[in-house]
């Protein structure tokens, strides 16, 4: 994937001839637009994967993030499925830093996974407000040098279906990238409340 990110350290370092703009990865991808084609390529096979017969029909653990980002990226960079050990910014925002990432996985599972995951109709809060919070919080943690995303979408997916609903429509979200990036800055400060309206709309679409 390009480098959007700001970041420092060893995961920092670029394909050659890339212009910095494609991670440094086991295929030699230095085009952007080829290396979003194999990503998103192997995405669609990690969801035929898990969308099938392998789907987890349980709680979900942070050992199950991992295992779905190394399965989707462990064939393109060294470090698919390790936790980030670099800081990384987008624009003026930061994410968490590489160091506390650990803790705030367990709290992660704690506070998300473990209330939230598989869904059932005795929890108090509705599959659209669990899945907000969860994909708020996954996205600020931002465990990994790419795809953090792409994989929060991931997991959401999964909790809608767990929950009895179809796979969610994200292209509001596409179109409307503005929005989706200050619902996840009212999340930093524990309003769930327009992602809530995002994933509700996304559910519906």
């Amino acid at each position: 994937m390009t480098g959007r990110y700001r970041a420092s350290g060893r995961e920092a370092e670029y394909q050659a001839g890339s212009d910095d703009r494609v991670l440094r990865n086991r295929l030699g991808i230095a085009a952007p637009d080829e290396m979003d084609e194999v990503e998103m390529f192997l995405l669609e096979k990690l969801y035929e994967q898990l969308f099938g017969d392998a789907f987890p029909d349980r709680r979900l653990t942070v050992s199950d993030l991992k295992d779905w980002h190394y399965r989707w990226l462990g064939n393109v960079y060294d470090w698919a499925g390790e936790e980030r050990s670099v800081n990384l910014a987008k624009d003026d925002f930061h994410f968490a830093a590489a160091a506390q990432i650990p803790r705030l996985l367990g709290g992660f599972q704690r506070e998300c996974l473990d209330r939230f995951t598989p869904w059932n109709s005795h929890f108090e809060s509705e599959p659209a407000e669990a899945i907000a919070i969860t994909h708020v919080e996954l996205i600020l943690i931002h465990p990994f040098r790419e795809g953090n995303g792409r994989l929060a979408r991931l997991l959401a997916d999964v909790m809608a279906v767990q929950a009895g609903n179809g796979l969610l429509d994200y292209a509001e979200w596409d179109r409307q990238k503005g929005r989706y990036f200050a619902a996840i800055q009212h999340g930093l400060a524990g309003d769930y409340d327009p992602m809530k309206r995002l994933v509700t709309a996304a559910l519906a679409g």
